[in-house]
């Protein structure tokens, strides 16, 4: 078999395999080097196992309040640690075989280690990589590889692209040990339920563990160092989910930053300080490290062909481009935002291009939308109200809350808002902001409205089904006129 490609995609996250798969759907000769789990972080230690995990808890939350639904459960309802951590990791293995039958569907081959860049692309001569034997442990359970697995070795290809992804940021002083302090890889599948817990850091990653333990009985507090839990979200949502979180026990500290953390046998005590300068000690079973990640961008060549980077981040343009010729980046690794949705669509744009097809467009960075899949799960997409008042902008602020709402009323879901901002000369619709049950998924209407750059008069004219909880999303645009009907 000939070890020359027209494409080569170093990492097999969303990223790297939706790159792999477009390319061959291009006709173009392809393979992927991945040197520890197919499907990358988010289907193996992500997006996916931690939604599994969120949705036993979310099942456990229901069964121990039959009696709001008019039902009685005999006998006491309890959750089985490793029942959980078992489910969660055979989907994980499931999302893990599937990438591997993509591949063999796609005839992309797979180089199983260690990729390091040697050559950059010139004239008619491809770029070059060396492959060497993984250092790194498959993650378990690990589906078996596909039959077209390569090995180490030199490859060649005219396109390399970087895929790499990102891992968890430690703090100096603070790093975790996998033992006391977890980063989420060790949070996903604790040996034992901790009877309390320290999160520092209330950004997606650090929320939704939150959410996880708080609703599993454990004793949670969140530490985070700006004024807003989840920072990224529009301030008016953010302040209400806080106040549900609350409600459920959690226990949320702003404006306050960890500086120091002593660890004992089986327990750490954290020293926080607070706004005022005060400072005070908070004692937890376990401690999970939540405050970012860092790109992948270590040993893998960067510095010998000379690939810029940016504030630890492989610099591109719109296309997926690095400064070297025949060199990409797409995904965690290329920056912010960390969303493995961001990645497939960078995928897409970056293989297109390469391929020479018409009409490709760089992509609208304030038309990806972010979830958070805690209880209540909050999603957003577009600029925020103080983002749109910082801009100059005149706008139109619409609202429309949850316990208006028929359909979240019948599910017992009535504690949410959907919240959109429009430009007030133009109509143009400049962000939605949403907390409340299933928002996750009622996001993309907005992102589909923006994307295709709809006013607030078709908004108002389109007709959404009722009951539902998508109805909101059209009270809050007649909100923003002073037209809601329904509150």
């Amino acid at each position: 078999m000939s070890n020359a490609y027209d494409v080569i995609v170093i990492g097999s996250g969303p990223g790297g395999y939706i790159a792999a798969i477009r390319a061959a759907q291009l006709g173009l000769k392809t393979a992927i080097v991945e040197r520890e789990h197919l499907a990358g972080i988010c289907s193996n230690w992500g997006c996916i196992p931690t939604k599994a995990l969120l949705r036993s808890a979310e099942i456990y939350h229901y069964a121990k309040h039959p009696g709001d639904y008019g039902l009685k459960i005999e006998g006491t309802v309890s959750p089985d640690l490793k029942a959980i951590v078992a489910r969660s990791r055979g989907i994980a293995q499931r999302m893990n075989g599937g990438v591997g039958f993509l591949m063999k569907k796609n005839k992309v081959d797979v180089i199983w280690g260690e990729a390091k860049l040697t050559k950059a692309s010139s004239g008619d001569k491809p770029g070059e990589i060396v492959v060497a034997k993984t250092t790194k442990k498959p993650v378990e359970p690990q589906a078996p590889l596909p039959k077209n697995t390569l090995g180490e070795g030199t490859y060649t290809a005219k396109h390399i692209i970087i895929a790499t992804g990102a891992r968890p940021r430690a703090l100096p002083g603070i790093e975790p040990d996998g033992k006391l302090i977890w980063t989420y890889f060790e949070a996903m599948k604790p040996d034992e339920m901790p009877k309390s817990l320290l999160v520092m850091g209330s950004g997606a990653i650090g929320i939704e563990f939150a959410s996880f333990y708080r609703t599993m009985g454990v004793d949670v507090t969140v530490v985070e160092i700006m004024p807003q839990v989840m920072p990224v979200e529009d301030a008016e949502i953010s302040a209400l989910a806080k106040k549900q979180f609350e409600k459920q026990g959690m226990k949320i500290l702003l404006d306050t930053k960890v500086t120091k953390v002593v660890k004992t046998a089986n327990s750490i005590t954290a020293t926080v300080e607070l706004k005022d300068g005060k400072t005070q000690e908070i004692t937890a079973d376990r401690m999970i490290s939540a405050v970012g990640v860092q790109a992948n961008v270590e040993n893998i060549g960067l510095e010998t062909l000379g690939v810029k980077t940016d504030r630890g981040f492989i610099a591109i343009d719109g296309y997926g481009k690095t400064n070297v010729p025949g060199i990409y980046a797409i995904g965690d690794v290329a920056g912010p935002p960390m969303l493995a949705h961001k990645a497939e669509h960078e995928a897409v744009i970056c293989i297109e291009k390469i391929a020479g097809l018409p009409n490709v467009h760089p992509m609208d960075k304030l038309k990806i939308p972010g979830c958070t899949y805690c209880h209540p799960q909050v999603a957003s997409v577009g600029i925020t109200e103080a983002k749109a008042k910082a801009d100059g902008r005149e706008i139109r602020v619409g609202r429309f809350p949850f316990v208006a709402n028929g359909k979240a009323i019948a599910l017992g879901e009535d504690q949410g808002m959907v919240k959109t901002i429009f430009d007030k000369k133009t109509g143009e619709l400049l962000g939605a902001h949403m907390v409340g049950a299933e928002v996750t998924e009622l996001i993309q209407g907005f992102v589909v409205a923006m994307n295709l750059e709809t006013t607030e008069e078709e908004l108002m004219h389109t007709i959404f089904p009722h009951p539902t909880i998508s109805e909101t999303l059209k009270e809050s645009v007649l909100d923003a006129y002073g037209r809601a009907l329904n509150a």
